[in-house]
């Protein structure tokens, strides 16, 4: 269905501002227009000033050369035959008047005369017109004194309403929903923009049919989800899901972040859900997507009461999905990656109906996710994007999206026309470690620990049986690590069991171990500072999470606000289980250390030979490494027996 485009409004604040902006510019030419004409009229002839004397005399001489005589206030104009304009002023105390200096009016002059002599005496003397003083300044500032207080008070009271107007928008508006309205005038994204998470998309699929086709499911009784909750790890792609199915279904879509909700008012939470679900009906069939629900959306307690901000939220959000008015026709798909921290009354049927879960993509999903990004971008035909696919098991969509604008960044950086191979491992690289720190300087004493360091880590990860094998050794310091060793699965697994889980415990003892080895227990470094915390992390999630403790077998310690026990929360068991906890993690640890060692001493040579070519080369590839590591051996005292 089309999605109803809203009506678009001239603002009223904006009209009214250019109506004001308009009489001022008018009055402003108005002026301009009557100082251009008097500046005019006072300059269409030449002046000059002569005495008052010969201007009387010159008018009672019958031959005298005055054609018109204009009086006005105190100011005579005198128009000479066939001249320019004399001014002549009177007497400045005003005092007397022209009559009385001898000017007279025309019939004055010639009162008496009749026939030939009237004609003779009109001939005889100039023409005289009276005219007031008109001061063409005054005028305009008597007209300029008479509209400026108006104007004044027309565009005051004009900026009083536009702030009142303002005001109420404003306080209006701190109710109304920040929501993204993406309709056909965005860019449609649908199914086949969104590559890997085919399971997701199935589920997804039956949402859009029940909004493409409702009738056909409510022939047979069907009701519509009212909610869809998209669940998993961050960079899965929840977001763009949720587009896909409203770019399938081509309805509306508003899309609103939970954080959004929030507000320091109580009630403005509220207000916003009620506004957005009213926008989201009128627009029915549509969808609204809260991404990050789990910031409103979270279990409530009794320690904050009924009239907490979050809670009314939540509670307005509960009524909205699964109230009295239940045939809205709005689904709500909602986003998160904390499901355990959400209310059980969000969750329950009726309000999220289905929960689909974004899972991290698989090797095939990654390929099709890879060539997905490395569209429209130059690449060279050695690039193989399957060998990448396998060695980013456990990287998340936006990760390999990252790893494909780095790609470019890299072959730009190096000037190069297309990306490389080598432009894509230096990306991938770059995303799962950090970049290469070429302006660290490392001393040859400090060379050689690293070597015998990463030395250590290869040889045990690859003589155990559980392992996964060896991919690539450097010592080439990258990210806040001095050299790195990449163990890769040949395969991506769901489970690990718990050989896997030693195995990968010793291997990262084995580092620590070769320094003892060599350069003696007193000489360890703080370079295994890192292995250590994932040591000590990996046992402990071991025992309290999975079960795998040799005392504490099957049994693990959930929390309830986070899942499992971290160190942020309260611990939920005793001081004694906690003593058994540390003695199992110590124990873990104790014995990955002892098979790290019987492995680095069975295979002294090996390790030798492994840190001299790595001083030699510093970074060697598992091409590289096959021949090196072929002779090292498993020692009966590193086994585990299952």
């Amino acid at each position: 269905m089309a999605e109803k485009k809203p009506n678009v409004n001239m603002n009223p604040n904006m009209s009214r501002s250019n109506a004001v902006r308009s009489m001022i510019f008018m009055f402003l030419v108005a002026c301009l227009v009557m100082l251009f004409v008097s500046n005019m009229n006072q300059n269409t002839a030449v002046k000059a000033e002569v005495a008052i004397s010969d201007v009387i005399q010159r008018a009672n001489d019958p031959e005298g050369n005055i054609e018109k005589i204009t009086v006005s206030g105190n100011t005579v104009d005198v128009t000479l035959k066939g001249e320019t304009v004399a001014t002549e002023t009177s007497r400045k105390d005003g005092s007397g008047t022209l009559y009385d200096m001898g000017l007279k009016t025309l019939d004055e002059f010639c009162e008496g005369a009749s026939g030939e002599d009237l004609t003779k005496c009109q001939q005889a003397y100039p023409v005289i017109e009276y005219k007031e003083d008109v001061n063409v300044w005054g005028i305009v500032l008597d007209v300029a004194l008479t509209i400026l207080p108006i104007i004044a008070i027309v565009i005051f009271l004009s900026w009083m309403m536009r702030q009142a107007t303002a005001a109420n928008n404003q306080s209006m508006s701190f109710g109304k929903a920040r929501a993204q309205l993406y309709g056909p005038d965005k860019k449609k994204v649908t199914f086949n923009d969104v590559a890997g998470n085919e399971a997701a998309k199935q589920d997804l699929t039956e949402i859009v049919d029940f909004l493409k086709n409702p009738k056909k499911y409510e022939k047979l009784g069907a009701k519509i989800p009212r909610g869809v909750l998209l669940a998993g790890d961050p960079g899965t792609g929840k977001t763009l899901m949720a587009r896909a199915v409203a770019g399938e279904a081509d309805v509306p879509f508003f899309s609103i972040s939970g954080s959004e909700f929030a507000e320091m008012f109580v009630g403005v939470g509220a207000s916003r859900v009620r506004d957005l679900f009213s926008k989201a009906k009128k627009n029915a069939p549509s969808i609204i997507f809260i991404d990050e629900i789990d910031a409103v959306a979270h279990k409530r307690d009794a320690r904050g009461g009924a009239g907490r901000e979050d809670e009314q939220t939540l509670n307005q959000i509960l009524v909205e999905m699964d109230g009295f008015d239940n045939d809205s026709g709005v689904i709500v798909m909602a986003a998160t990656n904390r499901v355990d921290m959400l209310d059980k009354a969000l969750l329950r049927p009726g309000r999220f109906d289905r929960h689909v879960n974004v899972t991290l993509p698989e090797r095939k999903d990654r390929l099709e996710i890879l060539k997905v990004h490395f569209k429209g971008k130059p690449v060279e035909a050695d690039v193989d994007l399957e060998a990448l696919a396998k060695k980013t098991a456990g990287s998340s969509g936006a990760d390999l999206a990252n790893i494909a604008n780095e790609a470019a960044i890299t072959a730009a950086r190096e000037g190069h026309k297309a990306i490389s191979n080598a432009d894509v491992t230096e990306a991938f690289e770059r995303v799962a470690i950090g970049p290469e720190r070429k302006s660290k300087v490392m001393n040859d004493k400090e060379r050689k620990i690293t070597a015998y360091h990463e030395a250590g880590h290869a040889i045990v990860g690859h003589v155990l049986p559980d392992s996964d094998p060896v991919h690539k050794v450097t010592i080439i310091p990258r990210g806040s690590t001095g050299g790195v060793t990449w163990f890769l699965p040949p395969e991506d697994r769901s489970y690990k069991n718990i050989y896997e889980l030693k195995d990968i415990l010793a291997r990262a003892m084995g580092g620590r171990v070769a320094e003892k080895l060599i350069f003696g227990t007193d000489a360890i470094t703080t370079g295994a500072s890192s292995d250590l915390k994932n040591v000590a992390e990996l046992s402990k999630s071991m025992i309290v999470e999975e079960g795998m403790g040799s005392s504490l077998r099957n049994v693990v310690f959930p929390s309830e606000a986070t899942g499992y026990y971290t160190i942020t929360t309260e611990k939920p068991y005793s001081e004694k289980t906690a003593e058994l906890i540390d003695a199992e993690v110590k124990k873990l640890s104790d014995e990955a250390a002892f098979r790290a060692e019987a492995v680095l001493k069975a295979n002294k040579k090996v390790l030798d030979k492994l840190a001299e070519e790595l001083l030699a080369h510093e970074t060697l590839e598992e091409k590289e490494l096959e021949p090196i590591l072929k002779d090292a051996k498993l020692p009966e005292t590193a086994k585990l027996y299952k």
